[in-house]
């Protein structure tokens, strides 16, 4: 006979009962890292949407319009390892707060740039705030969480980026369709301005959370504590994880819209609709990643999808001229493999490190991921004018699997408590 289930297993298998289990506090605190991971996403695909018409606008190789990416993530790797270490001495809701201010504010400025060295600093100080604000905001949700739930309410903060990438295609065509492209592109990066609004309601409304407060007011730690015995293994190989899977991911966001314009040759109107089905498939996959990391395993599950993205992109990269169906329905399982993959990242980095330096040990290794992994969007970039950009592609495949290795290097967390 099977053993009755108890009221309290049947309430945790319940729909969203991981938002309900955060409490008032924690449900604020999710809706603020929610928002601003989304219009995070926003404001990235502000540029990797405008390529085109920025690369003939400044008269650009494929070259210097990867590095412009480069740029973003590797300005991003200092400015999570800034904002990780902030959030430990200021507390996280403060440390929110700067970095939403500071990707929106350059965002803008990059609408302004009236060369190409311009838009390139612009870019890089924008890529300080868009890496600060997920290794912030995802602690501060973690940190209400309990382990049965963590790696769920994490994959949902995570989808924010499908919503935000949603939202950056529509404006996309809408502005594109209507203005000539050489104010367009300027147009989208000024509606970057939206998280500003943001700020005032996180300001008002969200707390960090009790035991992050007490530890900040008791003890501070430096940024080295992270490289000392005890810590360094984890930090090296969290980073080199980072590291494969988010150079794997970058590679993609950047050059697929350009893909599909140059290789492809499709309008503006046709690329939003095969980004659609990428958008679709991110968003199905953050959600589904979030309950596999719960019943199977961070590593596990970061070790599957980061087979099939591989996997994703060579199938994707290589569907003959004509065959256009078949790219637009490949481009459900590459969204949802490339972003099932990150659902996990959130409790997993958490649950590697102690309170006292859990943001700062989040927000360097997954931002040191971004910085390292800048080198593959600019490889493709480099290549693409020989190889054209579908053939250059095909190193994002070498990235996830660094991505896969770096797991051998990193204890299994599922069901540890955050202390």
């Amino acid at each position: 006979m099977s053993t009755p289930r108890t009221i309290s297993d049947e309430t945790h298998r319940r729909p969203f009962a991981w938002l309900r289990a955060l409490g008032p506090e924690g449900r604020r605190a999710f809706t603020g890292a929610f928002g601003g991971y989304g219009l995070d996403a926003y404001d990235f695909y502000a540029l990797p949407l405008s390529t085109v018409a920025i690369a003939a606008y400044f008269g650009l190789t494929g070259g210097q319009t990867g590095l412009l990416v480069t740029a973003t993530m590797v300005a991003s790797g200092v400015g999570g390892a800034l904002a990780g270490a902030l959030a430990d001495r200021i507390g996280r809701m403060r440390a929110l707060l700067a970095t939403v201010l500071t990707y929106a504010v350059f965002t803008v400025a990059c609408g302004l740039a009236t060369d190409y060295g311009t838009l390139l600093v612009f870019r890089a100080l924008q890529g300080i705030g868009f890496g600060g604000e997920w290794a912030v905001g995802a602690v501060l949700v973690a940190e209400y969480t309990s382990a049965r739930h963590r790696g769920r309410t994490l994959a949902a903060v995570q989808s924010a980026w499908a919503v935000g990438w949603g939202l950056a295609v529509l404006v996309y065509t809408a502005v594109f369709g209507l203005l000539e492209q050489e104010l367009a592109w300027r147009v989208m990066f000024f509606t970057g301005a939206l998280p500003a609004l943001l700020v005032l309601w996180i300001r008002k409304h969200v707390r960090d959370a009790p035991a992050a407060a007490r530890e900040r007011a008791t003890r501070r730690r430096p940024l080295a504590d992270i490289f000392r015995r005890g810590m360094l293994r984890t930090t090296v190989f969290a980073s080199l994880m980072a590291t494969g899977v988010q150079g794997g991911y970058y590679t993609l966001a950047t050059w697929v819209p350009s893909y599909l314009a140059d290789d492809r040759g499709f309008a503006v109107v046709t690329t939003g609709g095969f980004i659609a089905a990428q958008i679709a498939g991110a968003f199905t996959g953050y959600l589904t990643g979030g309950r596999l990391t719960d019943l199977l395993g961070r590593k596990k599950t970061v070790a599957v999808f980061a087979a099939l993205s591989a996997g994703c992109i060579l199938g994707y990269t290589r569907v003959p001229d004509g065959a256009d169906g078949l790219l637009l329905v490949l481009g459900f399982p590459l969204g949802f493999c490339m972003s099932a993959i990150f659902s996990g990242f959130g409790s997993f980095l958490a649950e590697l490190y102690p309170t006292a330096v859990r943001a700062t040990g989040q927000g360097f290794t997954y931002n040191a991921g971004r910085g390292l992994g800048a080198c593959f969007p600019a490889l493709v970039g480099a290549l693409a004018d020989s190889w054209g950009v579908g053939g250059a592609l095909a190193f994002g495949a070498l990235a996830y699997a660094i991505g896969a290795l770096a797991l051998l290097g990193l204890p299994e967390t599922r069901g540890r408590e955050l202390v």
